[in-house]
């Protein structure tokens, strides 16, 4: 099993409403898993969405990651147009090189890029784990919804997993 770490759009457009409550409380799982990752040279590949049409575009403060997310410069760099961060990325491009098989997924929004994500990495006979706790969304219910409906993880199995 070789793990991979996704760190899906945590950014500053969408720090706002529940989505930032539910980010506040993501954040401390994401950089304890940040932190495991790091340790065991296992590769971090954070995702960001850009939409022209709502000014989130790399360059613009919307666009980055919320306060607090620090990626290192080596760490993979995805920007995505659509929920699924495989659809026209390098993403899988990214996966077959690196033999990856097992993604631990993370971030926001729960209903939509998590969802349309962990889907996707099924769809290319991935082993896609939603680690709990770290997710973010607009309402405590889909956050609720996502981890009933997918396979999930503890951060403590996750640590031990990864010793």
């Amino acid at each position: 099993m070789k793990l991979a770490l996704l760190i899906i759009d945590m950014q500053k457009a969408f720090y706002k409403y529940y989505g930032k409550e539910s980010m506040d409380q993501a954040i401390g799982y994401i950089n304890y898993a940040v932190k495991l990752f790091r340790k065991s040279n296992y590769p971090i590949i954070w995702i960001q969405n850009e939409n022209k049409s709502e000014n989130i575009v790399k360059g613009t403060t919307e666009f980055e990651l919320i306060d607090g997310l620090k990626p290192f410069v080596n760490e993979k760099s995805i920007i995505k147009g659509y929920n699924n961060s495989f659809n026209k990325t390098g993403l899988l491009d990214y996966i077959k090189e690196n033999a990856i098989d097992t993604l631990i997924i993370t971030g926001y929004n729960a209903v939509y890029c998590i969802l349309s994500t962990y889907q996707g990495a099924m769809d290319h006979d991935l082993m896609p784990i939603i680690l709990k706790k770290s997710l973010a969304s607009n309402t405590k219910e889909n956050i609720k919804f996502v981890e009933e409906l997918c396979e999930t993880i503890s951060i403590k199995v996750l640590e031990k997993i990864m010793e």
